[in-house]
């Protein structure tokens, strides 16, 4: 379709481009939650995919919970790596301007290749990409090591649809810590591994570029995510070679880890719900900040499919303005966006009230 045109699905008369909009009440455990739900068959073929809808029938098995089963090797390099950005704080008067811009350029490089690239294009398929700008994002997602993309789809794609639940990798019924890092260095509940192992992912599976780099990803880890970031101070401009490792690479890469865990953890826990309060997901313009747009997190998980996972479009969304780029410039297409009509009936329907003093 034409680049400057959206796949919208709005609302006439009760029904969406996406089909019809019908409301349901279910529960799990003592929790009642209400749902909007578009023809999820409808929607399923527009996008080939309906894996991050929230599972309604889902129950968690009763009983007690299993033991936990950490994982020291995590628990030790994860401990090294901050101990590291924090050594790496005390470097920065010394550093030259270049190397800390060039430091924040690969932040928001390996940020895209996570919002842009596992996020919004792989596992919520919510816009295309052509083929050069599916290899631009994996790299990146690979300078940001946060998994490879299959993987990473495969985890996110089981936290939407069965959010909150023992079947969510990140779970933030359990707390702050283990939603932000705490579900990394313990072993997965059963119930993530069961599910994630049902879950389609043969879309991910045709698409050569993820494979290869699933192929390959720990060489390209060590290339994209550390090497590179350090050589390229080092040898342009003859910056020191610790501060180009500890800068660059290192606390670089925490600080991007901790920004994608602040969504799962502080958007789960902190600000309003305008869209559907009987979700936990929150609105955070601080984790948005950090996230380059994806602390608009209970508009995200109440339309998962919009390309934007807001409705204020670049506002806080520097991942919304790269996507809209590429496709002025031709390389992605097929937006995925919810109409306002849809949005302003979900708020009144299902909102907290906050929209109306904001």
């Amino acid at each position: 379709i034409p680049c400057y045109l959206f796949k919208e699905f709005s609302s006439t008369s009760s029904t969406t481009a996406g089909g019809t909009i019908t409301s349901r009440v279910t529960s799990n455990g003592n929790a009642v939650t209400e749902k909007d739900l578009l023809n999820h068959e409808d929607l399923a073929a527009d996008r080939g995919m309906v894996d991050d809808i929230f599972d309604e029938t889902y129950r968690e098995k009763e009983g007690p919970k299993p033991p936990l089963r950490y994982v020291w090797r995590n628990i030790i390099l994860m401990s090294l790596l901050h101990l590291g950005a924090l050594f790496a704080l005390t470097l920065i008067p010394s550093a030259k301007i270049q190397t800390l811009a060039w430091a924040l350029l690969c932040f928001v490089v390996s940020a895209l290749g996570i919002t842009a690239g596992s996020h919004r294009l792989w596992s919520h398929r919510s816009y295309k990409a052509t083929l050069p700008l599916r290899i631009f994002l994996t790299i990146a997602n690979s300078m940001a090591f946060q998994n490879d993309i299959y993987e990473w789809v495969r985890d996110h794609r089981v936290h939407h649809k069965f959010s909150e639940t023992d079947a969510d990798p990140h779970n933030a019924m359990r707390g702050f810590f283990f939603s932000h890092i705490g579900w990394l260095l313990v072993r997965k509940h059963p119930d993530v591994i069961e599910k994630g192992q049902k879950l389609d992912l043969s879309d991910i599976k045709a698409d050569k570029v993820v494979m290869f780099q699933r192929r390959y990803y720990k060489p390209s880890v060590v290339l994209l995510c550390f090497t590179l970031p350090s050589v390229v101070p080092w040898y342009f401009w003859d910056e020191s070679i610790i501060i180009s490792f500890f800068i660059p690479a290192i606390l670089r890469y925490t600080v991007g880890l901790n920004c994608t865990w602040l969504v799962n953890s502080a958007a789960h826990m902190f600000g309003n719900r305008p869209y559907d309060q009987n979700i936990n997901p929150r609105e955070n313009p601080l984790v948005s900040l950090g996230a380059i747009g994806e602390g608009f997190h209970n508009y995200h998980h109440t339309f998962p499919y919009d390309y934007s996972t807001s409705e204020f479009g670049w506002r806080f969304n520097l991942t919304t303005a790269f996507i809209d780029l590429m496709c002025l410039l031709g390389l992605a297409s097929d937006r995925k966006k919810v109409s306002k009509e849809v949005i302003l009936a979900r708020k009144l329907r299902t909102g907290d009230g906050s929209h109306k003093s904001g």
